[in-house]
Parts: C-alpha cells; structure tokens; sequence
C-alpha cells in the first residue's frame, strides 16, 4: 500500500483527468514508457522525486513506475503543488508527500518523508532534497546512487558543493542539457510566465513598460514573449556580455534603479537575491507589478516591501497589494514565489516532454553507470540529448539529414587537425 500524506484523497478523479490530458500531449515521453515496461530498467530500485507537483510531474512519476520503480514525490515549492494530482498519483500507488500552501515546517517535514523512503536515485528541483542529504539527514546519503537537477538554482548548489569536495553522489546537471536550455527555459519558462501573469491580472501587456531583471535562457524567453505581446522591454543585467546580447536582441539594457523608474511590470529571472528591494520600491510608479520566476522567492525583497507598507491586503487570488506611506501601491504576485507555477499551470505540456523525458533517460544512466561515476556534477550525455531531439522530431513529422560517410569522414580528419 502506498504512503500518502495529500490534503483529500477524494480530489483523485480531477486529478487523473489532468494527468490523462497532459499524457497526450507528450510523445517522447511515452516512447520512453513503452520501452521501460518491457525492459523494466528500475525494477528493485527506489526514485525520490521533488519536482513542482502538477500533471506533467505526475506522469514523470508514472512513467518511471512503469519501468519498475518503487516511486516516492514531494513538491519543490508549496504554492505550485496541485491537491488533486497528489491525491492521484497517491491513489495510483505512488507515495505522495505534498499539498497546497504547505507551511515551511510541513513542506520540510514532505521532504523528509520523501528521504525516509531510503532512494536510490534522487531527480531534484532546487536541491532541497540533495541539501537535506548533506546536512541533517547524511545517513540516507551513502545509499544514493545518484540523481538529476532539474534547474538553475538547484545546478548552482550542486556545483558549490562539487567545489568544496563536498558532494556526496554523482548528479546530472540535466538543466544544462541543450534540448532543456534551450526549449524548458526560453520557450517554456517565456511562455508560462506571462501565462501566469495574465490569467493572475486580467490586465492587457500590449503598450506596458516591462523590466526583466537577469538575460540568461529564462531572462530571454521572458523578453521575447513581452515583445510579442506588444510591451516595450528593458532588461537589467550584471554580466555585460549578456547586456550587450540583449541590446543587439532589440531590448534595451539599463540601471535597475533608471528601470524602477519606468517600469509597469517587472519580473526577475536571476537566480540571486534582493534583485529588487527598498531603493527601487522608492522610485516605482504606482501600481507597478512585481513577480518572480527563479526558483526562490529571494529576489523581490518581500521585507523592504513589507517594512515600507502601511497597510496590504490581498486584492485577487495571488495578488497583494502594499500601500506605502505616499499613497503608491505596489502589488507583488504569487508572494513572490514562482509565478508561472504558482500562479498558473508551468511549462506547456510539449515542453517538458523533452525535459522529462531528459530526466527518465538520465536516471537510468545514472542507476546503470552508477559504479564509474565518481561524486562531480555530470553534463547530459550526449546521445541522451541527441535522442530526445529525434524523437522530438519524429513525434512532429519533420525529418532532417545525415551526414554521408564521406562528410563524417572530413568533419572528423577537420577536428583532429584543429
């Protein structure tokens, strides 16, 4: 019998019918599930998962049950889990660890359920769990074979860790896989951020003023569906490489401060702290929007905005409003928490199609190499990567070439010589 602990069991059928639909929107995962039940790769091993706990989520579990695993999953964030997919996944046999708006002692303690069930292989997003195996809970550590890191955040952690000679298991950065980067985080993160926003608002963005702080892969999907919708688009940045990329995108690179000014809706995609805080608050227009899409909810300063309110209330589901002391509101989505899970449904279905199915194939890889690998942080294989963009492009119909012999030939006598 499978452990649960979900806020009503009873929600499962709502839940089952979102699962059901987002299964038919991803192909390459479900080439995947017929090939892991027959060959039953996972078969005596347990898989922890702790990624945001919606549908697409849920039919990653399942599809590493089919392949045999004994499947436990948590929520990576207390306002993106959806009670009715945990209570799902919960009634299909899968241990459930996760409900809605989870206080940070209950979501804590859903992670330390998940570790409790003693896993072999660890898919992350975030690195909470692999941060608990390092710290309060390093008995559970030496049993784990390894794991994937589903985002940014959670890289970061890993590579800080591997640097300190601290790492206690093999990780695979799958974040860093190109049919991730550059599909999950531009297109995907572009597109369910302003998702998101929209059905949070119910405000036009066309003729709006929007500042995307951070010009990494999110940063440029983010900006380039606000130049689509029709807003005019000024990104914040540190790195200037990435400044001078988005002024030859078309987008204008300014001062956070000089943006603050200007701004209607800012949305923060850094991976860092107090991207925004008091000294920008002071200079914003009234009624300014202010959301966050990196994993924490660090970088809109939530205690300079309190501290500078003199009264705040929530106006709309995932909106609230901070009056300060000069009559301007400022109204902060989703608590800052990420916006386009925690105010909407996340990454398209087709999207994250290739990143599951990135994460289904690098488990296995770590569970079948785990002996030879030593404890680093690992890129994607390549032919992981390669595969999940031919099924990809076999699920759409699209065929491309290959190369002749001949040109195998003189690509590879070019690189040698280089």
């Amino acid at each position: 019998m499978p452990d649960y602990i979900v806020r009503d069991i009873n929600l499962a059928p709502s839940g089952r019918l979102k699962i059901d639909w987002v299964r038919q929107h991803m192909p390459v995962l479900n080439v995947i599930r017929e090939q892991f039940e027959k060959e039953q790769p996972f078969k005596g091993y347990r898989v922890a998962v702790c990624i945001h706990l919606e549908a697409k989520t849920a039919y990653l579990a399942e599809v590493l049950k089919a392949g045999g695993a004994d499947v436990s999953i948590a929520g990576s964030n207390p306002l993106s889990t959806q009670d009715d997919v945990a209570a799902a996944l919960a009634a299909a046999g899968i241990n459930v660890y996760s409900w809605y708006n989870a206080t940070d002692e209950e979501y804590k303690a859903h992670l330390l359920h998940l570790i409790d069930d003693q896993p072999d292989i660890v898919i992350d997003d975030g690195g909470d769990v692999v941060q608990l195996l390092h710290t309060e809970r390093t008995d559970m550590a030496a049993r784990v074979l390894g794991g994937c890191e589903e985002t940014t955040t959670g890289v970061l952690r890993l590579r800080s860790l591997e640097k300190q000679g601290a790492l206690k298991f093999p990780m695979i950065a799958v974040n860093d896989a190109y049919c991730k980067f550059l599909f999950d985080n531009r297109y995907g993160t572009g597109e369910s951020v302003w998702s998101g926003i929209m059905r949070t608002t119910n405000l036009i963005t066309a003729g709006k003023t929007v500042v995307v702080a951070g010009y990494g892969w999110c940063g440029k999907g983010i900006a380039m569906r606000a130049r689509g919708l029709g807003a005019r688009v000024i990104v914040t940045e540190v790195d200037p490489v990435k400044a001078i990329e988005a002024y030859m995108d078309g987008f204008h690179p300014m001062h956070s401060l000089e943006a603050a000014k200007l701004g209607d809706v800012f949305i923060t995609a850094t991976g860092c702290k107090d991207v925004f805080t008091a000294q920008h608050y002071q200079v914003m227009k009234d009624g300014a929007i202010l959301c966050n899409a990196g994993h924490f909810d660090v970088e809109v300063n939530k205690p300079d905005l309190a501290a500078m309110a003199t009264a705040r209330r929530i106006v709309r589901k995932d909106i609230e409003e901070f009056t300060l002391k000069d009559g301007r509101k400022l109204y902060l989505l989703a608590e800052g928490r990420l916006v386009n899970l925690a105010a909407g449904d996340g990454h398209p279905a087709e999207i994250m199609d290739m990143s599951f199915a990135l994460q289904a194939l690098s488990a296995r890889y770590v569970l079948e190499n785990a002996k030879s690998l030593q404890n680093k942080v690992y890129v994607v294989p390549k032919e992981i990567d390669d595969r999940v963009a031919n099924l990809k492009l076999q699920s759409l119909g699209v065929r491309i070439d290959r190369l002749t012999p001949e040109q195998e030939a003189y690509i590879n006598e070019w690189n040698h010589a280089t």
